[in-house]
């Protein structure tokens, strides 16, 4: 801070402009003249702005303020110009504005104690009093009671789906400490589901891009890279830093030799969640006469009727939410697993440490994260030919375990559907109506843009996508109008229960995928519902689901290469009734019910996959 040498008594008397040192020439004055040129005013530092602008009125000095700040790259060395801009705003009487300025200010700068004070008197000028004494009791806290404070903060506010509130606390914490992988993690993945593009530019000092997509978290990545190895790289990252290294379970040489095999599944989602509603099926029509199955549940008991479904379809069902890592995994071999079968992989709820343990002779991966685990404990990787291919296997940690036609499990009971109506979900009765309702944080820039394009070039259609958070709400709507498109065509869907959702899927006329992060339980759930589907062919296992499913069903001619040839593809289907009508017809003939929805084909054709892996693995012992 050597261009901050006093403070200046101007009104209002409590605050003033830092200055820069007395007699040091201004860069400005210097290059500019004086002048206020935009271009110009960007090249400064911080200690050449603040000496041209200090003698400014105040209205001109906050705008060309806010023209500095507004530049990419500014950190730490901005810490007086946003000082100086909440003067400014605080001449102006712009209280809250000032607020904000003075309060990153001194979270860029903790030293900075003029930036406490600011905060304090500008929230008190807003009439704010309790808060403006608040921040000030705050300032008085050590840097490392305020860094945890605002940690806790943010878990607190992301738990109440607050997201735009979680995710500046979670800045405050980055700027008091940058390194927090673990605060990277959840600001990366909350700027993702609220659609604040790109999700890695977090305007930290001292954290790159590069480090905030190194520190994502396993589930962000799928979204963030098209490439496993770095999303292999994302997940080790960490796993080091969450799952620690324990000595293995001793297993008897050759295995157990049980007359039925063993199958142990572990999973914290055996309740109203999509991996239940996928697996159910697989776990009632197993072969009995050759499969003994085993549910090792961390679940909520959250009284759904799937859960009941699920824990019944179950030989042994066994809770192990009361047992540590080390107890349940030694309850695991007690049990005499053969086939652990983990179905969480690097989500919420999974209990790594367990596998870590290696409790049974093979472990797999399935369903729950489609992506690389590289936990060197894991066998296999449950998937198929079209989302891995062979010459692929080497970019994959565990190894590929391929199923013959689709990996998906699915249900192939259908429950009754509600009958909807266009009219009665607000969607208008002749519009050809795109549709996209996975998770916004699955969302890109290029995607969108895509989407955007699209719409535009087919008169009339509208966009029918899940509400998810407020502020992705916003965010989007926003967009739209920015891309010259009437706020009616973009249609926001609340959320409902899944026969009501299942239904409406068929209200639409064509579904929209991501990338690099495909729909996967929705996208078979829209061909299920006579609903086609396009999708881009990428190189990740989760940015090739959709070719799966729809390879599956004979709709391959619907998977584009890229998304130039995606946007005219959707465009295509959408401006000829025919080519629609085949897609509808081929879908309403049953190609789901052939393929994808049945269940007991898939459930011999997994069997045969873990007797295969299982063969491998004992000749290992």
């Amino acid at each position: 801070m050597s261009h901050i040498a006093k403070i200046q008594t101007r009104v209002p008397q409590e605050l003033a402009m830092v200055s820069r040192p007395s007699g040091e020439e201004s860069e400005g004055e210097a290059s500019l003249g004086g002048g206020s040129g935009a271009g110009g005013l960007a090249r400064l530092d911080a200690g050449a702005l603040i000496g041209l602008l200090e003698e400014r009125p105040a209205p001109e000095a906050a705008m060309l303020y806010r023209d500095w700040l507004a530049q990419p790259g500014r950190g730490i060395e901005a810490a007086p110009v946003w000082y100086n801009l909440g003067v400014a705003l605080q001449q102006q009487g712009g209280h809250q504005e000032a607020a904000l300025a003075f309060s990153t200010a001194f979270r860029l700068q903790p030293a900075l104690w003029q930036g406490a004070l600011g905060r304090g008197l500008a929230l008190e000028g807003a009439g704010a009093r309790e808060a403006a004494i608040d921040a000030l009791r705050e300032a008085l806290l050590p840097v490392e009671a305020r860094r945890q404070i605002h940690v806790q903060l943010a878990r607190m506010l992301e738990e109440q789906g607050r997201l735009g509130e979680a995710i500046d606390e979670a800045r405050a914490a980055l700027l008091l400490a940058p390194d927090q992988p673990n605060v990277i993690q959840h600001l990366v993945h909350n700027r993702q589901r609220c659609v604040a593009w790109p999700p890695t530019a977090l305007a930290i000092p001292a954290v790159t891009e590069e480090q905030a997509e190194l520190n994502a978290g396993p589930l962000a990545a799928l979204a963030l890279v098209d490439d496993p190895l770095r999303q292999a790289a994302i997940g080790s990252d960490w796993i080091r830093r969450n799952v620690p290294d324990v000595a293995h379970l001793p297993l008897p040489p050759g295995g157990y030799h049980h007359e039925r095999l063993r199958i142990g599944y572990l999973s914290s989602d055996f309740c109203r969640h999509a991996m239940s509603f996928l697996i159910a099926e697989l776990l009632e029509r197993h072969d009995r006469t050759r499969f003994e199955i085993w549910g090792y549940d961390c679940s909520p008991e959250d009284g759904s009727d799937i859960r009941d479904r699920v824990l019944a379809a179950l030989d042994h069902h066994v809770p192990i939410s009361a047992l540590s890592d080390a107890e349940a995994a030694q309850r695991i071999r007690d049990d005499e697993i053969d086939i652990l079968i983990d179905l969480n992989g690097l989500t919420k709820g999974a209990r790594l440490p367990i596998l870590r343990r290696k409790p049974a002779p093979m472990q797999a991966t399935y369903l729950g994260y489609i992506g690389p685990v590289p936990l060197p404990e894991m066998d296999f990787l449950i998937c198929d030919a079209v989302t891995i291919p062979p010459e692929m296997d080497a970019l994959y940690q565990p190894r590929p375990l391929r199923l013959q036609g689709c990996y998906q499990a699915n249900d192939g009971r259908m429950p009754a559907l509600p009958h909807l109506t266009r009219a009665a979900e607000g969607l208008p009765e002749t519009a050809f109506v795109f549709t996209c309702m996975s998770h916004h944080y699955k969302l890109t820039e290029p995607v969108w843009e895509s989407w955007c394009r699209i719409v535009a070039r087919v008169p009339g259609s509208v966009l029918w996508l899940i509400g998810d958070n407020p502020v992705s709400r916003a965010a989007l709507a926003a967009r739209w109008a920015a891309a010259g498109l009437a706020p009616e065509r973009l249609i926001f869907a609340g959320r409902t229960d899944p026969a009501r959702y299942r239904a409406r899927l068929g209200l639409a006329d064509l579904f929209l995928d991501t990338t690099p992060y495909n729909a996967g339980t929705i996208a078979s759930d829209a061909l299920r519902m006579g609903l086609p589907l396009v999708t881009t062919l990428g190189r990740a296992f989760v940015a090739r689901m959709g070719a799966s499913l729809l390879t599956a069903v004979g709709l391959d001619d619907c998977v584009a290469a890229d998304l130039p040839q995606y946007e005219e593809l959707a465009v295509a289907i959408a401006l000829s009734p025919e080519r629609h009508g085949r897609l509808r017809a081929h879908l309403a003939g049953g190609a789901w019910e052939r393929t994808l929805g049945d269940s007991r084909d898939f459930v011999n054709r997994f069997e045969a996959a873990l007797l295969e892996g299982y063969s491998g693995c004992m000749s290992a012992l």
